[in-house]
């Protein structure tokens, strides 16, 4: 079994290596790398290992991004600290989801799952997340949801002044030249010295969604949503940006599903 290894931290990458040498023994790691864009182009120019074991949080942003990018066919089994990914994990060919420190017996479980869906001849082309709602349900209920605190509030500069914008009066962020934008309710822009990857993972996940490449937008500021060309989605955010907000076809569900709570 042939399998690709992606995590950042170079203690976590040796004691998975570790674990997944006991768990399967077959095993053989063929690179561990560190960020999306590694990765990205290293799933473009190999062919396609029998396993990716991979962290969430990488380097350089969130690994499901790999999955916007590129046509993964291999199946795979996430890990991380926090469960708040977890749905959007299981629609991109996961296997398994494990929360950190990952465990023998849960790395063994999530292996022999694995093993059992390869057994089965029709689910060759079948991703194994095609998972139930209602088995998804149960994960994240039986999931122990580590203390966690977001981010609550925005110093931003207005001339020569600082000014606190509470996260609930943010509408929407953008990226765009490499500068982040903070649209406020009242519609009032601020740049603020946040990456949308690193806003990804100070915002409540429950309030807040990363849409595209260019915006995370909280809740309320999504007032509807128009079917667009090839499965997308054109929203119309409130205050409106100066550019049509798309969600790609492989979001829409995801967005969707975030919206309805």
């Amino acid at each position: 079994m042939t399998v690709l290894l992606l995590e950042d931290e170079y203690p976590a990458a040796e004691r998975l290596q570790r674990l997944l040498l006991q768990a399967a023994p077959e095993a053989r790691v063929l690179a561990v790398l560190d960020s999306v864009s590694s990765a990205v182009h290293w799933l473009s120019t190999n062919p396609a290992p029998d396993l990716i074991l991979s962290d969430i949080q990488l380097a350089d942003g969130l690994s499901l991004e790999i999955f916007d990018q590129l046509i993964v066919r291999s199946p795979v089994i996430f890990t991380t600290a926090y469960d708040a990914y977890a749905i959007r994990a299981f629609k991109a060919n996961s296997v398994d989801y494990l929360l950190k420190p990952v465990k023998l017996a849960e790395l063994q479980a999530a292996l022999a799952k694995l093993r059992e869906w390869r057994a089965v001849p029709e689910a060759a082309s079948t991703p194994p997340a095609a998972e139930s709602a209602e088995r998804l349900e149960r994960l994240l209920d039986a999931l122990p949801r580590p203390d966690r605190q977001y981010k609550t509030r925005f110093l931003v500069r207005s001339g020569e002044q600082l000014l606190p914008v509470a996260a609930n009066q943010v509408a929407w962020f953008q990226s765009r030249h490499e500068t982040t934008t903070l649209a406020t309710t009242d519609n009032r822009r601020f740049v603020v010295d946040y990456t949308l990857e690193q806003l990804e993972n100070l915002l409540d996940p429950a309030q807040f969604f990363r849409l595209n490449r260019q915006f995370i937008a909280q809740l309320p500021a999504v007032q509807r949503l128009h079917p667009h060309f090839n499965g997308k989605l054109l929203l119309d955010l409130h205050p409106a940006p100066s550019e049509e907000v798309l969600v790609s076809r492989e979001k829409a569900a995801a967005v969707k599903s975030w919206l309805e709570g």
